[in-house]
């Protein structure tokens, strides 16, 4: 297939020569470097294969959800959106669920779905959707099906520089499978600014109160890391003398966990987030909001006597913010306006904050039992480098790993910031694409896993270096540990909860993975370095307590 360039040369040249709607579209998606097709075929979008381009990728998933987190994940990894390709209705519905943890993540991801032909809409014809932008709404940024066929390439303009504007997400268009070759013009390139600069004078403000206060304390969350500003922040925190704890349910590393004032991860529960930053005067969240919680709760935000600020991105999050001020902007301009400050406009020096107090070291259980989640998790963490990539949706050990799995680099950790289930598995996948010669750990709970398995599938047959991990401890173990918050008893069943007799290993297998099963912590060490240097992707299934 020409691009649109060689095209409109042709043309001039005195060749007359149309363009059609799939030629417009794929020079469109070749400028923006979304050359690789996230999809899962169906008949309403067969028109836009035809002639598939040698330079572009079609990255097939066996169910849309894995599709989606995919997609996902790269876009993550690469700073870029992302393509999606959907079958209508049924297709769109059944990927509904990663497409709200897209929204969630702030991934930037242009989401396309097929329709039926625009002559036969009037006749409710089968796989037509009725109403399909409403469809994915609320949880895209922007919805069409445009109006007329040669309108298609301008929606996906819009589209993609509406996705990459912050706060990024995703976003749908609608196209009807007669649309593809139609006469349309071409998209003239264009250059959108995605950042925005926070305001001058309430960054002042910031930066006075920043000045002025005795123990400060940060609160930093995923955007620090989507934004690139980690270092900025450790900076910043270095020359305040600010502890530094971790936002609830933050989905990035965010602050070096390795690092002297990193003071540990706040829980998504009002009072207790009170009581850890008990004893600051003023306490500044960075990229997140303030705050995720997670129960219902009462008492103040924050505790007597301290103030809130808060700098990010997203002007729907602050605001909701209940107390203090918010300065909306790019998270990565506001810290460096801070930094750019004179450092002598700091009053005083302040003392060190103590050092987070050191797990204990967690021991492999007698022949016989089963291990632990934190020796498995402590384990894993002495055989990955710290460059090693984890995606992570194992949520009843993730305080555990919180305390045996640090992570110390930017864009080594990724997991779902929306409580939904079935995104790690095939974002891993995703992340791995981005990521070419980079290891990739995916690490999934029993329970999660067997949302997206199919990603194993499309894990092995791009040849990818993934190692994923399974924690199996046979139950949703999440809602176990949750159910005395809703009155259930030490000893009263939680019914649906139990996952017995599922078979990893023979789940991988089935899908081209090598796999095999630890039960004994003495074998751990030798059987993930293997498979994590292996460059294959591979399965181990961990049996745990």
């Amino acid at each position: 297939m020409k691009d649109s360039r060689e095209l409109r040369a042709g043309q001039s040249a005195g060749a007359p020569q149309s363009l059609s709607v799939r030629e417009v579209v794929i020079d469109l998606m070749r400028r923006h470097g979304m050359t690789k097709v996230f999809a899962n075929p169906g008949s309403t979008e067969l028109p836009l294969f035809r002639d598939f381009p040698e330079d572009f990728e079609y990255v097939l998933g066996l169910q849309e959800a894995v599709v989606v987190g995919m997609a996902d994940g790269y876009a993550q990894a690469t700073g870029n959106a992302a393509f999606i390709n959907l079958h209508s209705a049924a297709g769109v519905g059944n990927a509904m669920g990663n497409i709200f943890t897209a929204y969630k993540n702030q991934t930037p991801l242009i989401v396309t779905a097929g329709q039926q032909a625009r002559s036969i809409l009037p006749f409710d014809p089968f796989l037509a959707s009725v109403r399909a932008t409403e469809l994915p709404q609320p949880y895209v940024k922007f919805s069409l099906e445009p109006a007329r066929a040669e309108d298609v390439p301008l929606a996906l303009a819009r589209a993609y520089h509406l996705a990459m504007q912050e706060p990024r997400g995703p976003v749908f268009v609608s196209i009807p499978v007669d649309d593809w070759d139609r006469p349309a013009e071409p998209v003239p390139p264009r250059q959108v600014s995605t950042r925005v600069q926070p305001d001058p004078v309430a960054l002042a403000q910031l930066a006075a109160a920043l000045d002025a206060c005795e123990r400060p304390a940060f609160v930093v969350g995923s955007s620090i890391d989507r934004a690139g500003a980690i270092d900025a922040v450790v900076a910043l925190a270095e020359r305040h003398r600010a502890r530094v704890f971790t936002a609830p349910m933050c989905a990035r590393c965010a602050f070096p966990e390795d690092h002297r004032l990193f003071a540990g991860f706040l829980p998504p529960m009002r009072e207790k987030i009170v009581g850890l930053l008990g004893g600051h005067d003023l306490i500044l969240v960075i990229g997140a909001p303030a705050f995720t919680y997670h129960v219902e709760g009462a008492g103040p935000h924050v505790p007597e006597g301290a103030s809130l600020f808060q700098l990010i991105e997203d002007p729907g999050v602050a605001a909701w913010t209940p107390v203090g001020a918010s300065v909306v902007g790019n998270v990565r301009l506001g810290v460096d306006a801070l930094l750019a400050r004179d450092v002598r406009d700091v009053p005083r020096e302040r003392d060190v904050p103590p050092a987070r107090a050191v797990p204990p070291v967690a021991l492999p259980n007698p022949p016989g039992a089963p291990m632990t989640t934190a020796f498995a998790l402590q384990t894993l963490a002495q055989v990955r480098d710290a460059q090693d990539i984890v995606v992570e949706e194992a949520p009843s050990a993730r305080p555990v790993m919180q305390q045996y799995l640090p992570f110390t680099r930017a864009g080594t950790f990724y997991t779902m910031n929306s409580g939904g289930l079935g995104y790690s598995m095939p974002a891993a996948v995703g992340v791995a694409m981005a990521n070419p010669g980079r290891r990739v750990i995916g690490l999934i709970g029993d329970g999660s896993a067997m949302y997206s398995i199919q990603a194993l599938w499309s894990a092995a047959q791009a040849r990818l270096p993934i190692t994923f991990v399974i924690l199996n401890n046979r139950r949703y173990a999440a809602l176990q540990d949750f159910a005395p918050s809703f009155g259930f008893g030490p000893k009263d069943p939680v019914q649906g909860t139990d996952l017995p007799d599922l078979d990893f290993v023979q789940l991988a297998q089935g899908m081209g993975v090598k796999a095999q099963r630890v039960t004994q912590g003495g074998e751990l060490h030798d059987v993930l370095s293997q498979a994590i240097a292996s460059g294959e992707t591979q399965l181990v299934e961990l049996v745990v307590a």
